[in-house]
C-alpha cells in the first residue's frame, strides 16, 4: 500500500506529444536539482505553470513486517523543463536547482523521453543505467515494447534493452529476449 499517493510526473499531459505555436520562445532544459529535491522542484513548476517532465517509478519495500511502495525518480537530481528564459529564471529562484543545462537538439531529446515513458508507463522493471557505453543499436519488433530503439546490454548473463536519455549519458534497462530484437 503507498504513503503517498503517484505525484504529477508531467505537466501538461501532452508535454510530450508534440509543439505548438504558442512553444515557439520555449526551449528544453534539465535542471539539475539540490540532492532529493527533485518532487519538490516539479511541484514548483506546477504551481509556477511552467511545463515539465519527472520520470518516476514505482518502487516497493519492506519495512517492519510492512510493504510499502513509493515512487522514486528515476534519474536523481534531475528534472526537464520546458520553458523559456523567463520560466526558467523564476525556477532557479525556488532556490532548488543548482544549475540549468541547455539541449542542442530538441528533437532527438524529446524522443528519447517519450520512449523513456513509454518504457515506465509499460510497469516493467526497469534497472537505471548510467555512463552508457557504446552498444548494438536495435529495435523491438514485437510485444508490448514494439517499435521502441534502444542499446543492446548484457547484464549478469541476461540480454537486456537500453532507452537512453542521450544528452544526460543515462537511461532505463529492461529485461528482453533477443529474438524480439533487429538491429538498426
Amino acid at each position: 500500500m503507498p504513503i503517498l499517493d503517484e505525484e504529477r510526473s508531467i505537466y501538461p499531459d501532452d508535454l510530450l506529444d508534440g509543439l505548438t505555436d504558442e512553444d515557439v520562445d520555449r526551449d528544453w532544459w534539465v535542471l539539475h536539482t539540490k540532492p532529493r529535491q527533485e518532487k519538490s522542484v516539479s511541484r514548483d513548476l506546477f504551481a509556477l505553470d511552467i511545463p515539465f517532465y519527472l520520470p518516476l517509478i514505482k518502487k516497493t519495500s519492506t519495512r517492519r513486517d510492512r510493504t510499502v511502495q513509493s515512487y522514486i525518480p528515476l534519474f536523481a537530481s534531475y528534472v526537464f523543463m520546458f520553458a523559456s528564459e523567463e520560466e526558467r529564471i523564476r525556477c532557479l529562484k525556488t532556490n532548488r536547482v543548482t544549475q540549468t543545462l541547455t539541449i542542442e537538439d530538441a528533437e532527438e531529446f524529446v524522443h528519447d523521453l517519450r520512449q523513456l515513458r513509454e518504457l515506465i508507463e509499460s510497469e516493467a522493471p526497469l534497472t537505471v543505467e548510467s555512463r552508457l557505453v557504446p552498444g548494438d543499436k536495435v529495435r523491438v519488433l514485437n510485444g508490448s515494447f514494439a517499435g521502441l530503439e534502444g542499446t543492446v546490454l548484457n547484464r549478469r548473463g541476461k540480454m537486456r534493452l537500453l532507452v537512453a536519455v542521450n544528452f544526460l549519458q543515462q537511461g532505463a534497462s529492461v529485461e528482453i529476449d533477443d529474438y524480439m530484437l533487429e538491429p538498426i
